[in-house]
C-alpha cells in the first residue's frame, strides 16, 4: 500500500508541473511585442485613425473647384409631316435624328464665410482625437498584456505555495498511515490526514485551473491560439521612483482623456465658427466649355447645327431669413461650447483623484511588501520547525496543519501585494499616459 500511495503522489506531483518544462520562456516585453503586432483592437483603430487622416484635405473641407466632363449622344428615328403656311407640306419617313453634347463644366466656391477654414481645422483636430483613440488602444492593451502577465506570475507563485503544503500533507498522510498500520496512530489522525491531503489537492488542482486561464487570457490580448504554451518570469518588478508631484505635472499634459477632453473643445470652437460662417453671402465661379452637334429630318428648316463655345460667370446667394433658424443652431452650438469647456474641467477633476486614489495604493501596497515578505520568512520558519517537532513526535498533528495554512496564507498575501502594486503602478502610468514596461 506505500508502495502504491508513494506512486500516486509522485504521479500528481509530476502531472501538475509537467507543463512548467519544455516551453517557450516569455518575457513581460515579449508579450506586449506580440500583442501590439496582432491584436485585433490595435489594428482596427489603427485603420480608423487612417480613415479620419484621409479626410483631411483641402477639397474635402471645401477650398478646390468641382470640374465636371460631361458626355450625351441621343439618337431617334421619327416619321414626321409638317404643313407649311406656303401650303407646301414636307415628310420624312423614319428619319434619323442625332444630338451630341460634351463639355467641360468648373464650379468653384471662392467664398462662403470663411466656412472652409474653421471645416478644415476642424477635420484636422477630428484626425487628432482618431489618433489620441488609436493611442489609448494601444496603451490600454499594454496595461492589459503587463497586468494579465503579472496575474500569471501572481498565480504560479501561490501555485508554488500550494505545492509545498500538498508535499507537507503528503509526508503526514504518510506517516499517519505507518503508525496506524503499526497500531501506533489512531484511524481517526488517519482519517484527518486524508482529509487534508485531499483538501491540499483540490487548493493545488484549483491554482492550476487559475494559471491556465490567466494564460488564456494573456494568448487572447496577443490574438494567438489560446492554446499556447508557455511558462512566465518569477519575479514582479516594481518600479518605486514614482513621485505624486512629477506624476501630477505629467498629467496635466498627457493624460488622454484630458488630452480629449481639449480636442473636443477645439472640434465645438470651430463648429460654432462654421455655423457663424453661414450669416455671409457665398460668392461663387462657374465656367466650361461645350460642344453640340445636332443632325434633324428634312422636316426641319435646319438640317444640321454646330456650336462650340465657352461660358463663364459668377454666382452670389446669401441667408435673408430662414424662419429664425440660424440663431437657434447657433445658440446650441454655443451651448455646445460651453459644454465641451465644463466637460474639460470634469475630466481634470475626475483624473486627479483617479490618480491620488492610484498613487495611495500604490505607497500602501510597497509598505505592505515589505511587511508580508517579512511574513512569509516567519512563516517559512515556523512551517519547518514544526515540520522537524513532528518528525520527531513532539507536537500534535493539529500545530502542524496550522503552521501550513499559516505559511499558505502568508505567501497568498505577499504575492497579492507584489501583484496591487504592480496593479497600481500600471494604473499611474495609464493615467499619465506613459506605459513603460
Amino acid at each position: 500500500m506505500n508502495f502504491f500511495y508513494k506512486i500516486g503522489v509522485f504521479t500528481l506531483l509530476i502531472f501538475l508541473s509537467v507543463n512548467t518544462f519544455a516551453q517557450q520562456k516569455l518575457s513581460v516585453q515579449d508579450a506586449i511585442a506580440i500583442a501590439l503586432e496582432n491584436n485585433y483592437s490595435i489594428k482596427l483603430s489603427k485603420n480608423n485613425s487612417s480613415i479620419t487622416g484621409n479626410d483631411v484635405s483641402l477639397g474635402n473641407a471645401g477650398f478646390l473647384p468641382n470640374v465636371l466632363g460631361t458626355f450625351n449622344d441621343l439618337n431617334r428615328v421619327e416619321t414626321s409631316k409638317v404643313d407649311l403656311a406656303s401650303g407646301q407640306t414636307r415628310e420624312a419617313v423614319n428619319a434619323p435624328t442625332n444630338n451630341i453634347n460634351y463639355g467641360v463644366n468648373l464650379n468653384w466656391r471662392i467664398f462662403d464665410g470663411l466656412q472652409m477654414f474653421a471645416n478644415y481645422n476642424r477635420l484636422k483636430e477630428l484626425q487628432k482625437l482618431w489618433d489620441l483613440n488609436a493611442r489609448l488602444t494601444i496603451q490600454n492593451t499594454i496595461a492589459d498584456v503587463i497586468v494579465s502577465y503579472y496575474d500569471i506570475v501572481t498565480q504560479e507563485k501561490q501555485y508554488q505555495a500550494a505545492k509545498n503544503t500538498l508535499e507537507v500533507s503528503a509526508l503526514r498522510r504518510k506517516n499517519a498511515n505507518s503508525r496506524f498500520t503499526i497500531g501506533k496512530g489512531s484511524k481517526l489522525e488517519l482519517l484527518a490526514a486524508k482529509v487534508d491531503f485531499n483538501t491540499d489537492t483540490t487548493q493545488l488542482l484549483r491554482q492550476q485551473d487559475a494559471i491556465q486561464t490567466a494564460k488564456i487570457r494573456l494568448n487572447d490580448l496577443m490574438a494567438r491560439n489560446p492554446t499556447t504554451e508557455f511558462s512566465v518570469e518569477e519575479t514582479i518588478n516594481i518600479d518605486p521612483s514614482l513621485t505624486y508631484q512629477n506624476l501630477l505635472t505629467q498629467t496635466e499634459t498627457q493624460n488622454p482623456d484630458v488630452q480629449a477632453a481639449l480636442i473636443n473643445q477645439r472640434i465645438a470652437k470651430f463648429n460654432l465658427q462654421q455655423i457663424k460662417g453661414t450669416r455671409y453671402p457665398v460668392l461663387g465661379l462657374t465656367s466650361g466649355y461645350n460642344f453640340q452637334n445636332n443632325t434633324s429630318p428634312p422636316t426641319n428648316f435646319a438640317l444640321r447645327s454646330n456650336v462650340r463655345g465657352f461660358n463663364y460667370g459668377l454666382t452670389a446667394s446669401i441667408n435673408i431669413f430662414n424662419g429664425f433658424q440660424q440663431n437657434r443652431i447657433e445658440k446650441n452650438a454655443k451651448l455646445a461650447l460651453d459644454i465641451a469647456a465644463l466637460e474639460l474641467k470634469q475630466t481634470k477633476q475626475t483624473v486627479n483623484s483617479s490618480l491620488l486614489n492610484a498613487y495611495q495604493s500604490y505607497k500602501t501596497s510597497l509598505k505592505l511588501i515589505s511587511l508580508e515578505a517579512s511574513n512569509v520568512a516567519v512563516a517559512q520558519e515556523n512551517l519547518n520547525i514544526n515540520l522537524e517537532k513532528y518528525k520527531l513526535g513532539s507536537i500534535v498533528p493539529l500545530e502542524l496543519r496550522e503552521a501550513q495554512r499559516n505559511f499558505l496564507n502568508a505567501n497568498v498575501r505577499y504575492t497579492n501585494a507584489l501583484y496591487d502594486a504592480k496593479l497600481s503602478e500600471v494604473s499611474i502610468k495609464e493615467i499619465i499616459g506613459k506605459i513603460s514596461f
